[in-house]
Order: structure tokens, then sequence, then C-alpha cells
């Protein structure tokens, strides 16, 4: 399996057998999915009204029913008391134990992904060895204490002061952090504050006790639109004295703390959409199928077919593009470990160098799991606006995840941020195919037919040409703007919409294509159809954007000159037919009654 950095997917052509797909699961690994499925369906969805009545203990509960089951510490090794499965486990454990609400996926997220891992990525062997098994265990829960009033997506703004004593024993830290997730029962937090007049905040590590407060005093339970039972409040610090020995890493390293922290946690919140937005699917399919309108079941008309079909290629893009980014992420840490880096530095490196591909994953995922549930609801109608069934709670759990680790916002233009960073240090070369890419518009295009008779062989042509789409407007942009692009924003959205439409098509291909491979094409006619589904709806997204962008920044015969080369890099040579492909996996679904890839 080759491997390729962080945003070379843009520049390279990527083959099926380099990418894993979920239907590779190991032994050991669907012996892990089947556990968190069971425990879901016995402790979570018959709990489904408490969890939405901010029964916050039931959510306290099952989370420390979750450290027993291992759940908690899957990736940590075993010598802070984990089980050390490595990424992909910990991705599959994410998908499917934040499949009947968000409540629960909430507190998960936040213990082992914020909570858990800057400890574990940037904590000293002795604060691992203090804390992480404990965390691991469920015996105590984390809270990340980073967000204030005044400092949200600008996380290096926050006035929490850190201010050393006179003893030079402790740092007293007085300030005020807001939406602290796992704040109502979390008893160790990593709590973020400057220290004089740094340029960077720096990170501490705070044991809290409730009989002891130390200072630390917690607001109220938010009252929010969804994830209900998933404590958030504001945490107040009152010189509290932490000792110094618990500073997390080095004076300063907090915002980079705080950045990489993310990337772990934007790829798993993009997991934590999969398994939710598949029952989801399921739920429908089984409603559609049993609900009578005009002397038929509605799953019968075309028009919740095409809501079937649409919610399903979506979710099977989802599942491909979160396990080949969880899978090159856990190579690369292999790769690291066997040359003799610690987990600690493999860990770092891995998710530093593809955190492009961690923020697609969130954007992607967090928008699916919106659509799917809003779709949910269209179909349940009357009934899905009800609270006696779950299309309601889905729909706003769902919502949240659009803004927290990071708004898709941001993380859309960190997208291409990071990329064209990456980019002038030479980690990446994007000058080379975006000057082959605009010289092959002064040539004349082959009028050749290509021979197209391997399965999905047109659809990747199209991902190729996809790519020279994006190759052929950042590298415009770049040349025209330089240093200045940044305050050129609806110019990089439109540049991250083409990006992210390329990896998540890119992934249902070669997932669908490697489905293919390891079963028969008639057996993957329906993941088929799916992967050229998406790709039709990429390719419509794609041309838009692309328009978009070269309408604003070009003029005259450049601008007809870009014009005519996006409408040749987004041509089919066959057309695909959107609404057969549509039926075919429509009558897949609802002949199993469920969402059955």
């Amino acid at each position: 399996m080759a491997t390729i950095k962080g945003g070379e997917f843009l520049i390279k052509e990527i083959k099926s057998e380099d990418i894993f797909v979920s239907e590779e699961f190991n032994e050991e690994q669907k012996m892990m999915k089947e556990a968190v499925q069971d425990f879901i369906n016995r402790e979570v969805w018959p709990l489904k009204e408490r969890f939405e009545s901010k029964d916050y203990a039931l959510t306290e509960e099952v989370m420390r029913k979750a450290g027993e089951m291992g759940f908690l510490g899957v990736s940590i090794p075993e010598e802070y008391g984990g089980i050390g499965m490595g990424f992909v486990s910990t991705m599959l454990v994410t998908d499917y134990i934040s499949a009947a609400t968000g409540s629960l996926g909430t507190a998960f997220g936040a213990h082992t992904g914020i909570g858990t891992m800057p400890i574990f990525l940037y904590g000293t062997e002795e604060q691992k060895q203090k804390y992480l098994p404990a965390l691991t265990s469920g015996e105590k829960f984390g809270a990340y204490c980073l967000t204030e009033p005044e400092a949200g997506s600008d996380a290096n703004s926050g006035k929490t002061t850190a201010e050393l004593t006179e003893d030079g024993k402790h740092y007293k830290i007085n300030g005020q952090k807001m939406w602290i997730s796992n704040a109502g029962f979390a008893e160790i937090f990593i709590v973020f504050g400057r220290i004089e007049n740094d340029k960077n905040i720096t990170a501490f590590i705070l044991e809290f006790d409730k009989n002891n407060p130390n200072g630390v005093t917690l607001g109220e339970e938010e009252h929010k639109l969804g994830i209900v039972s998933s404590s958030t409040r504001q945490v107040f610090f009152n010189d509290t004295l932490i000792p110094i020995e618990n500073m997390l890493s080095e004076r300063g390293a907090g915002f980079k703390i705080a950045l990489n922290s993310l990337n772990v946690g934007r790829i798993k919140l993009g997991a934590a959409c999969l398994d939710a937005s598949r029952r989801i699917v399921t739920e429908s399919v089984k409603y559609g199928n049993e609900r009578k309108q005009f002397k038929t079941a509605i799953s019968n008309f075309g028009a919740i077919q095409k809501k079937y079909a649409e919610m399903s290629t979506k979710t099977f893009a989802l599942d491909a593009g979160s396990y080949r980014a969880a899978k090159d992420i856990q190579n690369m840490i292999d790769s690291l470990l066997a040359a003799g880096k610690t987990h600690q530095d493999a860990e770092l490196t891995a998710f530093s160098e593809y955190a492009i591909e961690c923020a697609i994953i969130k954007v992607y995922g967090s928008e699916v799991s919106q659509y799917v549930s809003d779709e949910g609801i269209q179909i349940f109608g009357g009934m899905g606006f009800s609270k006696d069934t779950p299309m309601e709670s889905a729909w706003r759990d769902a919502r949240i995840t659009r803004i927290y680790e990071g708004t898709n916002e941001i993380n859309r233009l960190l997208t291409v941020g990071m990329l064209l960073k990456k980019a002038m240090k030479g980690k990446i070369d994007l000058i080379t195919p975006a000057m082959e890419v605009g010289n092959s518009l002064l040539g004349i295009p082959s009028f050749d037919t290509p021979d197209f008779s391997e399965t999905l062989s047109e659809e990747k042509d199209m991902i190729a040409k996809l790519k020279k789409v994006f190759l052929m407007i950042s590298g415009k942009a770049v040349q025209k703007y330089g240093a200045d692009l940044d305050n050129h924003q609806q110019l990089i959205l439109a540049a991250a919409e083409i990006m992210i439409e390329i990896y998540m098509a890119e992934s249902a291909i070669l997932k669908a294509e490697k489905i293919v491979n390891l079963t028969s094409k008639k057996e993957a006619e329906s993941q088929i159809a799916m992967a050229k589904l998406n790709l039709y709806n990429a390719v419509e997204k794609i041309n838009s954007f692309g328009k978009e962008a070269i309408l604003y920044f070009a003029e005259g015969d450049e601008q007809r000159m870009m014009l005519m080369g996006l409408k040749r890099f987004t041509k089919y040579v066959n057309n695909p037919n959107p609404i057969a492909l549509r039926k075919l996996i429509a009558e897949k679904i609802i002949a199993e009654n469920s969402y059955c890839f």
C-alpha cells in the first residue's frame, strides 16, 4: 500500500489498492464493532427518551460503563491503561458509539479526544502515568477549557491569565471559560491561560475536586438546541492554583497544543456522524416501507426514493473518506514507530501531516449528518417533527457538529491555507502541475475517444480532470493575489468546496472499486451506483464553484479561456443517468429494509 503525504491526493493518481475501506476490518476490529453496537443497542437506544430529557447523570453513568468496556482507551498504549488498537480502531469505536444520541457522542468525543489526547501527545512520562490510566478506565473524565466569551475561532486571543506565585511552586489561574463539554462531571481539566504578556497561551493540567474547589466555580448547565444531556457549563477560575509540574509541554506551547488536538477531534467528529447517519437512513426506510398513502407504501414513490438514494450516497462517501484518511494516519504512525519514534512523536507527526484531510472529513461529515437528519424528518412528515420519533432529536444533535472543533467556515479556510503553506515550504509541489494545467489550456484538446471499458474508468478519469480544475483556479489565485489571498475569503471558500468534493468523490469511487475487487461487479452494483451518483453531484458543485471563482478574479480573454477549461474538465464523455442511479440505490435499501452497505 503506497503512502502519500497530506494534501498530495490533489496532484497524484490514487489507486484503490492504496486505500483502506471498512469492509477490510480485521477480526479484532469486527469484534470491537459488534461490542460497541451491542453496547449502544443495550445501554442507549432503549433509554433514548431519558437522553432527550437532560439526564446528565445518565450520560455520566453510560460513559463509566464505556470505560469498563475499554472503549475510552482504544488508541492509548497498554502501559497507560489503554488497549493500543491503533487509530483505525479508534475511528471505528467513535463511529459506532455515536449512533444513538449526540449527547453520548459529544461526551465520548470530548473525553477521548481533547480531554485525553493533549496529555498523551504532550505530557511528560510522569503526567501520562499519573493521569491516563484513570482517563482510559472511566474512573475520571476529562474536559478541555479553551473557549472564552471573546476567544472562539481565534483561540489564541484568550484573556485567562496564569501568574507564577511568589514561592515559584504554582501558577495562579484567573479567567472564564465557556461551552465546556463534560464540565459537570469532569475531574481533570486541560486549562489554557496566558503567562504575563506571552504571544501564545500555555496549557496546564488541573485536578478538580468538587469538595475542594480551589477557586473553581461551575456555571449552570447550558440549555441547548441539541445534545441536551451532554454536560455543557461555564467554568470560572478565581486564584486557582496549579502546580508548576502540571504545565503541559512548555511555556507558550498552548496554541500549538490546541491546534494539534483539534486535528484529532476533527476527523473523529466526522466519524461520529457516520453510524448516526446509517441509522437515520435505516429508520427512514423502515418507516417508508410501513407508511401507506394512496393505498401504497410511500417507499414506492419516486420523490421518497430520491431521498433514500441521496442520503445513502452521502453516507457511503463519508464512510469511504473517513476510513481512507484514518488508515493513512495509522500507516504513518506505524512507519514512524518502526523507525524508532515514540508513540507521542509518531502521532503528533501523523495528525499534523494529515491536518487537511482531518478538516475535510469534519466539514463533510457534519454536513452529511445535517442533510440526512433533515431528509429523515421530511420522510416521516408530521411525525418527523414529533418527539415521539427519533428524527427531530437527530436533527437537533446534528446541528452542533458544524460549529464545534472549529466552525465549518474556519475549517474550509484552513484546508486551502494549510495546503498553500505546505507548498510554500516545499513539502508539496503544486506549482509544477498548476503550470502544466495552465499551459494545457493554450493547447488543442484531444478529440480521441478514451477506452472506458473497465469498471469506473471514466469516473477515475473525471477525478483526474477535477483535480485540474482545482490546480487551475488555485494556481491563478495565488499568482494574482499572493500573500494577499487571505483577504479574499469567498474565493478561498470556493476553492475549498472544490477540494472537499474531489477528496470525497475520489474516496467513494476507490471504495466502490475495491469492493468490486473484493467481491464482484454484480455484488457491488449498488456501491458502483453510489460512487457514480456522488461524482455526478460533485461535478455539478465543482462546475458552479469553479465558475464563481473564475468570474471573480479573471477578465477578458483570460476569463474566457479559463471558463472553457472548466467546461472541458467537467465534461463527461458518457453522461451518467442520475435518476436511474437513484432508482437502483433506493430499490436496494428498500428491499433490504435498511442501510445495508
